[in-house]
């Protein structure tokens, strides 16, 4: 779980979500929300889950769902293979880097054309689409190898070498000349900054950062022991996720203000700044440079995989308890169709820049479609769920683990509260903020 949590949402989304809007009062609303509304929604999906043992639409209507909760599920469970489709195409962005670190490509290009590498890049026909394909394969082998041999071995070996190289890097980031202003810009809020789609955009990057409303969580808890605590489960995936977007932000941007890349950028932002910062660590003796760059990117892409597996992995368990799909062919489809769109995805940088949907391009749209609206949604069906369809005694089952966490009982008002009016009303209020914008 805190392998899908922690990914690109925290390295590559979260620094240029920061950078358009505003820095460190984007920040402060971004923890009010991960607390008060991603926690409840990350229990209400392991609830539903663990209980149910089965995929999204199959636990609904085994917990008592009737046809309104059935085409709910049925929504969303389109939502993670949408969103593996442009995120595909960022992991293959990561592949493209790894190439470029190996290749010594950034210790032979001067500091300041580094950044102009990424747009030359993603601008190509070619070259992004085979390093999508590259990564999509590699998301759907370990998916074919299940939870516990491909996802979770997988997942336990890598996190720990992403924290330690991420605060490595924050520390030299903080070190160079000019990153005093992207300091400030985390820690001195401007509340002018902070409109109404901020804030929305805030609870956006809450739930993309926590893979929340698209069904990972609730179907890697269908796979939990009952004696887990899943109140300590979704905490702990909350804190690190948070603390790891923030170790992001504080290693990204004072070196984008060292290295002189505006902060809202966009999506391009990361991709533009690190390595640059290798390019500076490695002045005198370069391969010093090459080495730490080499690692980083072979890091950033397992985080990226970690969160693309568990998105591949939600609808593989559809298909295959609802369809009776062996998991081979199961995969085989969801890596044919997000081959194909995340292919529009990549071209929309292109060929296809000129091709928009309601002012935006392919992959914008698709991003916006949903982190702003179908997480929401899916959010919202699971708080619900819990809240006020779910039988309260088996909710508390849930949260008290079958009493092997006798102690939650004390959380258990708080969090019920939260789940039952907090988070749906807030997630409303969010929804029409982001359509009326």
């Amino acid at each position: 779980m805190a392998g899908s949590a922690i990914g690109l949402g925290n390295i590559w989304r979260f620094p240029y979500m920061v950078g358009q809007y505003g820095g460190a009062a984007f920040i402060l609303v971004y923890i009010l929300f991960c607390f008060l509304i991603s926690v409840p929604i990350f229990l209400s999906e392991s609830i539903i889950g663990r209980r149910g043992k089965l995929d999204i639409v199959g636990s609904m209507q085994r917990l008592g769902g009737g046809k309104m909760w059935t085409a709910a599920g049925l929504v969303i469970t389109a939502v993670p293979i949408i969103t593996l489709s442009y995120y595909s195409v960022v992991g293959g962005w990561s592949v493209e880097y790894l190439f470029k670190s190996v290749a010594l490509e950034f210790n032979n290009t001067a500091p300041d054309e580094i950044p102009t590498l990424f747009g030359s890049f993603i601008s190509s026909s070619t070259q992004p689409i085979i390093m999508h394909t590259i990564f999509l394969g590699a998301v759907a082998l370990i998916v074919l190898g299940g939870v516990k041999k491909g996802i979770e071995r997988f997942t336990k070996l890598t996190m720990p070498v992403l924290f330690v190289l991420i605060v490595a890097i924050l520390v030299y980031s903080i070190s160079l000349p000019g990153s005093s202003k992207g300091v400030e810009y985390l820690l001195k809020p401007d509340f002018s900054r902070l409109t109404p789609g901020a804030v929305a955009a805030a609870l956006g990057q809450s739930f993309f950062s926590m893979s929340l409303g698209v069904g990972a969580v609730l179907v890697y808890s269908s796979y939990i022991r009952k004696e887990e605590n899943l109140l300590g489960s979704a905490v702990g995936t909350a804190v690190s996720d948070l603390l790891f977007a923030l170790l992001a932000g504080f290693a990204i941007m004072p070196a984008v203000f060292a290295c002189g890349v505006e902060p809202d950028a966009g999506p391009g932002l990361v991709f533009q700044t690190l390595p640059y910062i290798f390019n500076r660590m490695g002045e005198g003796i370069p391969w010093i440079s090459a080495l730490i760059a080499i690692v980083f990117f072979i890091t950033i892409l397992v985080a990226a995989l970690t969160s693309a597996i568990s998105m591949m992995e939600a609808s593989v368990a559809f298909l295959v308890d609802e369809k009776g799909l062996r998991r081979s062919v199961a995969t085989a489809i969801v890596f044919a169709f997000s081959w194909v769109v995340g292919i529009l995805c990549s071209l929309s940088f292109g060929a296809l820049s000129g091709v928009h949907i309601f002012g935006s391009t392919i992959f914008d749209a698709l991003d916006k479609l949903v982190s702003n609206y179908l997480m929401s949604f899916g959010a919202l069906v699971f708080s619900l769920f819990v809240g006020w369809k779910m039988k309260k005694p088996d909710v508390r089952d849930e949260l008290l683990s079958g009493g092997a966490a006798p102690g939650n009982a004390r959380w258990e008002r708080p969090v019920y509260f939260l789940i039952r009016y907090v988070a749906p009303v807030a997630i409303v209020v969010i929804f029409l903020t982001n359509l009326f914008l």
